[in-house]
């Protein structure tokens, strides 16, 4: 069994930068010519687990810069103006790509409009609790107070 260093994700041998066992051949004529392992010395076996480790480091400080978004965020109130007439009716609608807009400018930080979970757009003036999701598995609940311009 010859020893190989996965590049890629291969669905039915491992994820990347997994060492796996596989048959001469197999590595030779398949996965060497498509770029999806390469053969595992030592020292390719040290840098693919340094690789891993540095990989893993960025996942947990993004995941704690996520986290730290999140409760900044949950302490956000947000002002949203908007026309609306005497019976407090908007004359548009407050979407998810006017919340977005309203914490980049309240807070520098950019959250992608997919990310905000509104059920239908706000259509009348009032306060409402927006749930935004940060990042995988991280949301914050945002006060959104939806005034009269």
């Amino acid at each position: 069994m010859a020893q190989a260093i996965l590049l890629q994700d291969v669905e039915s041998l491992g994820e990347r930068g997994d060492v796996i066992d596989v048959a001469p051949g197999y590595l030779r004529n398949f996965l060497l010519p498509r770029k999806l392992a390469e053969t595992a010395t030592a020292a390719s076996i040290r840098a693919a687990s340094q690789r891993r480790e540095r990989a893993e480091q960025a996942q947990r400080d993004a995941q704690e810069r996520a986290s730290e978004s999140a409760s900044l965020l949950s302490r956000t109130v947000l002002t949203i103006p908007q026309q609306a007439g005497d019976d407090g009716r908007l004359f548009g609608s407050v979407t998810p790509q006017d919340i977005a807009d309203a914490i980049r400018d309240a807070r520098g930080i950019r959250v992608d409009r997919r990310k905000v979970h509104l059920e239908e757009p706000i259509r009348h003036t009032g306060t409402y609790m927006v749930v935004v999701e940060v990042a995988d598995e991280v949301t914050a609940t945002i006060k959104t107070m939806v005034v009269a311009a």
